[in-house]
């Protein structure tokens, strides 16, 4: 199941951030401004958001299996289409919707309820297994399709994706059938609940429900979070090649360089949430924002070609972060609301990183296209990160859910 959930995620994720590339040839190609460009990954990573609980509640009901078909078939379909657009507009609702809907349908949301529910006490280094798969994405993705784009061209390039896509599809589902057979199911958790003596109060245990959750100071905690977490990542990320390439470094060159960042993020992850499960998910998730922080001081002093050290550090402190919180606080998440309604749970809180994610990857562009830098665009990074850390370590203590 780990393994099946890591290509799964891997998919998801690769074609997702395959769009750093993809920006700087639509730029070439139809001449758009880079807000203009940003905008339909901007209304990607709303739609991802939003229709996350959408995708929560179907997993809940329907079963992985179901859910990754239905996501395999809106990705090959949105990347054929994609291959033959011409327009803006096309690109927003065939990449920013359709493809984005197909996507949500091989993410985390999918996943992680599957991993909770298999893994307990080594839950975070399970789910960082899973997570890891963002990095090993980012780091193919950018030089690949890059060398693809290259040689074939982007309209090309999408139709190999969408024969990848094709080919895997079918097996991958296949395999996550076997966790819906009765014999591979969890032990279900008690049938009725648990009075735990707190002072002269009681804590009822029963399964959390969606409605219990909102009404806790937890669960917006974990929203502003999610949401930081995307404003700090997606101010940077989705414009890093196009900002080396401003800078006077080849782009081939800048997308190893990034990509090769991006590559430690495998090893971020799966530490940091291993780490988790023993340090605390708090202290854990800290150093990851901080180490965050100083990856993009470094792409600050950078104003060259020959400041080749400077991207490097920024690529390798950056990328070793990439998605290294999420272990943290998706493992946080189910320590706190775990039960039947996980998968909803966590989709309603993904809507904080689906504004967050959109806010950064089109506030990056305008940020560049009215003042010619992504300077304030990287200092937003960096309070960003500081406000999620911050709000991460209000979640110390678990929520109470008082008896009537």
């Amino acid at each position: 199941m780990l393994a099946c959930s890591f290509v799964g995620f891997s998919v998801s994720a690769a074609l997702l951030h395959a769009y750093t590339v993809l920006l700087v040839a639509f730029i070439d190609e139809f001449h758009w401004t880079r807000a203009d460009t940003s905008l339909a990954y901007a209304v990607s990573q709303l739609v991802a958001g939003f229709s996350a609980p959408l995708v929560g509640t179907l997993v809940d009901r329907l079963g992985p299996r179901r859910v990754v078909l239905i996501g395999g078939t809106l990705l090959t379909v949105g990347l054929v289409a994609t291959s033959r657009i011409d327009a803006l507009w096309q690109l927003i609702v065939l990449y920013g919707v359709v493809m984005t809907l197909g996507a949500n349908c091989l993410g985390l949301i999918v996943f992680v309820p599957l991993i909770a529910r298999l893994f307990v006490r080594r839950r975070g280094m399970a789910i960082s297994i899973v997570q890891s798969a963002n990095g090993a994405a980012r780091a193919v993705s950018a030089p690949l399709v890059q060398l693809m784009i290259g040689a074939f061209g982007w309209r090309t390039t999408l139709l190999a994706e969408a024969a990848l896509i094709a080919v895997l599809i079918v097996p991958l589902a296949t395999l996550l059938g076997r966790a819906e057979r009765p014999e591979n199911a969890p032990a279900p958790a008690p049938a009725h609940p648990r009075p735990a003596a707190t002072g002269d109060r009681h804590l009822v245990t029963r399964p959390w429900t969606v409605a219990d959750a909102v009404r806790t100071p937890h669960f917006w905690l974990l929203f502003a979070v999610y949401l930081c977490t995307g404003l700090g990542s997606f101010f940077v990320s989705l414009h890093q090649l196009a900002f080396a390439i401003d800078r006077g470094f080849d782009r081939l060159y800048a997308a190893e360089v990034l990509g090769f960042g991006a590559l430690l993020g495998i090893a971020g992850v799966i530490v940091t949430g291993t780490l988790s499960d023993y340090i605390g998910r708090e202290w854990s998730a800290i150093v990851t924002y901080l180490v965050s922080i100083a990856g993009v001081v470094c792409a600050l002093f950078i104003t060259g070609p020959d400041q080749q050290l400077l991207l490097w550090l920024h690529a390798c402190l950056f990328g070793i972060t990439w998605g290294a919180r999420g272990p943290s606080v998706t493992a946080k998440t189910a320590d706190l609301f775990g039960g039947p309604q996980l998968g909803a749970i966590l989709g309603v809180i993904t809507i904080g990183t689906g504004l967050g994610s959109a806010i950064g990857s089109w506030g990056a562009g305008w940020i560049f296209d009215v003042s010619g830098s992504y300077h304030l665009a990287f200092v937003l990074s960096i309070v960003s990160y500081g406000i999620g850390s911050i709000a991460f370590w209000a979640l110390r203590r678990p929520p109470a859910r008082r008896s009537a």
